[in-house]
């Protein structure tokens, strides 16, 4: 909720870089080398954003719905840990 509530404080990939890639409309991920700030919310809610389908991705710009749909993706994939969530596929 922190990356769509804020979402003009992130850039996307477009913004970086002229070309058009397959993930030009994710968000951008700065290239960081400290643990701490990969752990902490800012670069952790950028991955976790990046990774949700396209479909809950439309969603994140209507807040009431995205929280809707995220709530019934999540309930339906009951997801234990991070790790399980980045290992899932985008079917």
């Amino acid at each position: 909720m922190l990356v769509v509530k804020n979402r003009e404080c992130y850039i996307t990939n477009s913004d970086v870089h002229a070309r058009n890639t397959r993930f030009n409309h994710d968000l951008h991920l700065p290239v960081v080398n400290l643990m701490i700030f990969q752990k902490g919310g800012w670069y952790s809610g950028i991955k976790l954003h990046n990774h949700l389908s396209p479909e809950l991705k439309q969603l994140s710009y209507d807040i009431p719905g995205f929280k809707v749909a995220l709530k019934k993706f999540l309930i339906t994939n009951s997801f234990y840990t991070v790790e399980e969530y980045y290992c899932w596929n985008k079917d």
